[in-house]
């Protein structure tokens, strides 16, 4: 007979559990003999790891519980009361100060420390901190005056130390300025308060702009301020109340100055207005025929001949091998090809090409491809595109738009994707204008969009390609396309808030 192992584990016999209970007892003992081990005495008080311990813990609740008192008075309690939120900012940040002051002082005096007797090493040592510290706590006390006196909030546009641009933060050391360049600019609170600082929205955003103007000697005095207040009232950003000034501020070396004050109030759009106002007064001047200074010296010359002989060379010159003189037509004679835009005064059509953008196109490059959007009215500058419409059993060209013709004012108004695929028929170049700007451009042109709308009635098949979309959309009846010019001038109409005349 075989005898059968036994495979069950035995029982701890009482002296292996006696073995383990003394052992956990001895790590006991060890672990407290270790945490009340005295490290160091301050003062009266042995300092122990458990010490350490228990006032670290006792002094994180009174972090926790001033930071809530202050959030809770900021957000709650003062908010209710009425309190602007540079005074809740103050009272909320003294009102934790003190509580974690107060809290700090309990708490160690309650884990047994005697603070009177340390009272002279600290005063020495907040002497010596004071010194280290005292450009923190000055901005400390400036942040709390900022906040204080409300003068400066959060999202006014101000001007400082040659920056400007919006306050984006305010803290108790430093604020946070965000500059037209897109950086943030950290000012310490008090260079803030103690600088001049030019706050444009104190009261509002409005304020004056003086541009200065000169022109040459023997210029109209009264044709010049004409023009001036002219230029100003074609600013769109001008107002008329205070009324623009012309001022003639005297007589320079080489020319009249004048200065001309407007008002704006977008003040923050200040570089913008500069540069719109001096493209007017410029244009101005040389359609009136006045014209603008030079410096003026009397050169006396020992060898005239020579510098002659100097000159007619130089005009007579003739390229270097493989040097080619720029004979490209510029864009502003491009656009002028285009029939929308020939009418068109210089500073119009100066409007026309900051909308927009160049957009270079190879040989059989794809603009854009069949039932996808494109968010720009096109002008074809030089080339050629093809419009192809595509399906599993052809490939049709639709259109080809040459130079001078324009295309995608459909789709852009009516926000549906192309029916055909736009491909470049050689290298070609565009001017595109997005959405936003085309939409301004109708509206700010009215006879733009009845050009528009008249050679998009020549676009029957293009019409009936877009049928089945502008269906589904609830945009086009069925008799709509017996008319599409009239379709297509109430659809600008509707959109773009404009009125045209036939």
């Amino acid at each position: 007979m075989i005898a059968q192992l036994n495979t069950q584990p035995q029982e701890p016999g009482p002296q292996a559990i006696a073995n383990v209970l003394e052992q956990g007892h001895l790590l006991k003992n060890w672990l407290l003999e270790t945490l009340n081990a005295p490290i160091f005495k301050l003062g009266t008080e042995s300092i122990t790891l458990w010490w350490i311990v228990q006032a670290c813990f006792l002094l994180l609740l009174v972090g926790v519980f001033a930071k809530a008192t202050k959030q809770f008075l900021k957000k709650i309690l003062l908010l209710r009361l009425g309190f602007s939120e540079g005074n809740r900012e103050v009272i909320g940040t003294l009102t934790s100060l003190g509580v974690a002051v107060l809290g700090f002082i309990i708490v160690l005096q309650g884990m047994g420390l005697e603070l009177a007797s340390f009272a002279v090493i600290m005063g020495g040592l907040g002497i010596g901190i004071g010194f280290g510290l005292q450009e923190l706590t000055r901005n400390l006390v400036s942040g709390l005056t900022i906040f204080g006196e409300n003068k400066l909030k959060v999202g006014d546009l101000i001007e400082f130390n040659d920056h400007i641009g919006y306050i984006k933060e305010i803290s108790i050391r430093s604020t946070i300025i965000r500059t037209f360049r897109g950086s943030d600019l950290v000012v310490p609170n008090t260079d803030l308060t103690s600088n001049l600082v030019i706050n444009w929205n104190y009261e509002n955003c409005s304020g004056r702009l003086e541009v200065p103007v000169s022109v040459a000697y023997g210029s109209d005095l009264v044709l010049v301020t004409e023009v001036l207040l002219e230029s100003a009232a074609m600013e769109k950003n001008i107002v008329s109340e205070p009324a623009p000034k012309a001022v003639f501020l005297g007589f320079g070396e080489n020319s009249l100055n004048f200065e001309l004050w407007v008002w704006t109030e977008r003040i923050d759009q200040r570089f913008l207005i500069f540069s719109s106002l001096n493209h007017i007064i410029q244009y101005n001047c040389r359609r009136r025929g006045i014209n603008m200074p030079f410096p003026q010296r009397d050169l006396w010359l020992r060898n005239p001949e020579s510098i002659s002989l100097a000159v007619s060379n130089q005009e007579n010159k003739v390229p270097a091998p493989g040097e080619k003189l720029d004979n490209s037509p510029t864009l502003t004679q491009l656009l002028k090809k285009n029939f929308c835009f020939q009418k068109l005064n210089d500073l119009e059509i100066r409007n026309v090409i900051e909308m927009g953008k160049r957009w270079h196109l190879s040989a059989g490059e794809t603009l854009v491809k069949q039932n996808q959007y494109h968010s720009y009215f096109c002008v074809v500058l030089t080339g050629a595109i093809n419009a192809i419409y595509e399906n599993e059993k052809i490939s049709n060209r639709i259109f080809t738009f040459r130079q001078g013709e324009f295309f995608g004012e459909l789709p852009l108004m009516l926000e549906v994707p192309y029916p055909t695929t736009m491909i470049a028929a050689e290298e070609s170049t565009l001017f595109l204008i997005g959405k936003d700007c085309f939409h301004k451009l109708l509206s700010t042109h009215p006879h733009l969009s009845i050009r528009v709308a008249e050679e998009l009635g020549k676009r029957q098949g293009a019409l009936q390609g877009y049928e089945q979309k502008l269906k589904e959309m609830g945009l086009l009846a069925e008799a709509d396309l017996k008319n599409p010019v009239d379709w297509i001038r109430q659809r600008i109409n509707k959109i773009f808030d404009v009125s045209l005349k036939s």
